[in-house]
């Protein structure tokens, strides 16, 4: 199993925007075979502070939601450009 975790601030007035593609990505992301979690946050202090935490069968799993068009779509196309930072991190279970 892989993790990620990934913070993102968003440009302001762009955070309802966000917030509904996070959502639109939730839907098509959990539906990826190799899923085995994906969850948006939004915080509670900061309207503009995203954090996702998601769980993947193994790094192919991870790969292919990169490259599947849900991605391309609302990430690259839509998070990405309303984007003011972003801070992946990557997870391995110590055990299974």
């Amino acid at each position: 199993m892989i993790c990620a975790a990934v913070t993102y601030v968003i440009k302001p007035g762009h955070e309802e925007e966000a917030a509904e593609l996070f959502r639109t990505l939730t839907q098509h992301t959990r539906a990826e075979p190799g899923c085995r979690m994906y969850l948006a946050h939004r915080s509670t202090t900061d309207p503009r502070r995203f954090f996702l935490y998601e769980q993947y069968a193994d790094q192919a799993a991870l790969d292919a939601h990169r490259a599947a068009p849900h991605f391309e779509r609302y990430v690259k196309e839509g998070l990405f450009p309303i984007t003011e930072s972003r801070t992946p991190e990557l997870f391995e279970p110590l055990t299974d």
